[in-house]
C-alpha cells in the first residue's frame, strides 16, 4: 500500500518544512516583539506604523504575500536576498513572506501578554529612573513572554501548517511533494494519510511540550 514511498524523498521534504518553520519562527519572534514594543511605545509615529502594519498584514491572504515575495521582489525587482539558484532564492523569499505574515500575530500575542503585567510595576520602574526601553526589556517583556507561551505555541503550530503555502513558489516542502505524488500515483488516500501523519508528528509534540513549558513558567498572580 505504501510501496511508492520509496521513490520519493519524504523525509527530505519534511526537513525543508522544519527549516521553513524554525527560520520563520525566529524571524517572526524578533520582528513581532519589535512591533509589540512599538505598539505600546510613547512615540505616536511608531505606534501608528505598528498598528497599521498589523491590521493590514493580518487581512492579506498568506498566498498573496508569498507570491508577491517571488513575483514582486525577485522577478520584478531582482531581489534575491543573497541567494544563488532558483531553489535557494525561493526558499529565502518564502521565509521572508512567512515572517512578514506571522509577525503580525506574534505582535498581538505579545501585546496581550504586556497588558497582563500590572501597570504599577512599570510605574515603579520609571520612578527609579529606568528609561522606557529598560522598563520594557527588564520588567515588562520577561513577564509578558511567560504569559504568552500558550498563544505563541498556537502561532507556531499555525506557522508549521502555513509552510505548505510555500509550494506556490515551488519550495520543495511537504505540500509540493504531495502534489507531485498525487500527479504520479493513484494512491490519493495513502498519500494524504502520510502527509497528514507527518504534520501531526511535527505539531502534536510541539503543542504538548510548549503547553507543559507554559504551565511551568506561568506568572502566578
Amino acid at each position: 500500500m505504501f510501496d511508492f514511498l520509496g521513490h520519493y524523498d519524504v523525509l527530505g521534504a519534511f526537513w525543508t518544512t522544519v527549516q521553513l518553520t524554525l527560520l520563520s519562527a525566529v524571524g517572526s519572534l524578533v520582528w513581532g516583539t519589535l512591533l509589540a514594543a512599538m505598539r505600546v511605545g510613547p512615540v505616536p509615529l511608531m505606534r501608528g506604523f505598528a498598528t497599521a502594519y498589523v491590521n493590514i498584514v493580518r487581512n492579506i491572504p498568506l498566498t498573496v504575500i508569498i507570491l508577491f515575495s517571488s513575483l514582486g521582489l525577485n522577478q520584478t525587482l531582482g531581489i534575491s536576498l543573497g541567494a544563488k539558484g532558483f531553489d535557494a532564492i525561493n526558499f529565502r523569499l518564502a521565509v521572508l513572506g512567512l515572517i512578514v505574515y506571522t509577525s503580525a500575530f506574534v505582535c498581538e500575542a505579545i501585546r496581550a501578554g504586556i497588558n497582563t503585567v500590572p501597570v504599577g510595576q512599570a510605574e515603579a520602574a520609571r520612578a527609579i529612573g529606568l528609561s522606557f526601553s529598560q522598563v520594557l526589556g527588564l520588567v515588562v517583556l520577561p513577564q509578558a513572554f511567560r504569559a504568552t507561551v500558550g498563544p505563541l505555541t498556537n502561532v507556531l503550530i499555525a506557522l508549521t501548517k502555513n509552510t505548505t503555502v510555500a509550494a506556490a513558489i515551488n519550495v520543495a516542502e511537504a505540500a509540493l511533494l504531495m502534489k507531485k505524488m498525487i500527479e504520479n500515483e493513484a494512491q490519493l488516500m495513502s498519500i494524504s494519510a502520510v502527509i497528514a501523519f507527518g504534520f501531526v508528528c511535527l505539531t502534536l509534540p510541539t503543542g504538548l511540550i510548549l503547553g507543559w513549558v507554559g504551565k511551568k513558567v506561568a506568572v502566578k498572580r
